[in-house]
């Protein structure tokens, strides 16, 4: 990241568990100010790190706001980028309202064209996405 501060957001998920109880959020990197936050309801991190891209994107596009998306995920940005998540959690009455989400971000990316730069956090160059939970 260049040493001036970039107008960007940057977005995070946190799990216990795999599945546990898993939550995601959204922060704008200058201000440092959380933008959202949802959850926790029964998931994976792989899920909250797809559903905050695309939390990320909707948001934007609502507002008419375009600014890049910074993620830690290659999972989620992959998942994001053929507009498809690749999850094996199984569907029952706590993993159902993930399920539901993850089907509902699906459909949006398919029926959204959207031209926000989505960016690999460089996690190891500029330290923890500012969006981490700091549960590690």
């Amino acid at each position: 990241m260049d040493s001036e501060v970039k107008e960007c957001l940057c977005v995070d998920a946190a799990c216990s568990g795999n599945p546990g109880p898993m939550e995601y959020r959204g922060v704008h990197l200058p201000s440092g100010r959380e933008i959202f936050r949802f959850g926790p309801i029964q998931g994976t991190n792989n899920i909250g790190e797809f559903l905050a891209i695309v939390h990320a994107l909707a948001l934007m596009e609502q507002r008419g706001i375009k600014m890049p998306i910074y993620s830690d995920s290659v999972s989620g940005m992959a998942w994001v980028r053929n507009k498809k998540a690749k999850t094996t959690l199984t569907r029952d009455e706590q993993t159902a309202q993930a399920l539901d989400l993850v089907a509902r971000a699906e459909n949006w990316l398919r029926t959204h064209n959207t031209n926000v730069p989505v960016r690999k956090w460089d996690t190891e160059q500029w330290g923890e996405i500012p969006a981490d939970f700091g549960r590690k």
